[in-house]
């Protein structure tokens, strides 16, 4: 397992694990996570989203947070279906992406991590983490196109 240590300059980010694919495609639709675990959750902070894709959790997406919102501070409609579900605060990205192919984690840097699954949900990450992730995503997507270009070049 991972130990973190950071000074309170640094911009930790976050895995949030999403369990349905109703809930994927929320998250993308609205541009909006709702979350039931509380963490220092700002503006700006990086959020690294995955999701079970086959047989092991991949990484799907990606944002940054924009703004938090508490159950207070949610429409009364929002408030209601947010405490039907046990989510506390809603997280508003901008600039969030998805991946065309699920990155796996067991491919990533957090391949040694003890945490999998639901204990992933959650996890803080340093701003090299986070780095290293997105960038070794970016490498996986470009690498799973050319595969893609080439078995159809094969294939005609």
């Amino acid at each position: 397992m991972f130990v973190i240590l950071m000074s309170a300059e640094d911009n930790p980010g976050y895995v949030l694990r999403i369990s349905t694919e109703e809930w994927l495609k929320q998250v993308f639709e609205r541009g909006k996570y709702y979350s039931g675990v509380m963490r220092k959750w700002r503006r700006g902070t990086p959020i690294l989203l995955a999701k079970k894709a086959g047989a092991s959790d991949c990484f799907v997406g990606y944002g940054v947070v924009d703004k938090v919102e508490m159950l207070w501070e949610m429409t009364p409609e929002e408030e209601e279906y947010s405490k039907g579900h046990s989510w506390r605060c809603s997280l508003t990205f901008r600039g969030l992406t998805r991946l065309e192919k699920p990155y796996p984690i067991k491919e990533s840097i957090l391949k040694e991590d003890k945490r999998r699954g639901m204990l992933l949900h959650g996890a803080m990450l340093t701003e090299e983490q986070v780095d290293a992730i997105l960038e070794a995503a970016e490498d996986y997507q470009d690498a799973a196109k050319k595969i893609e270009q080439t078995t159809q070049q094969a294939l005609r």
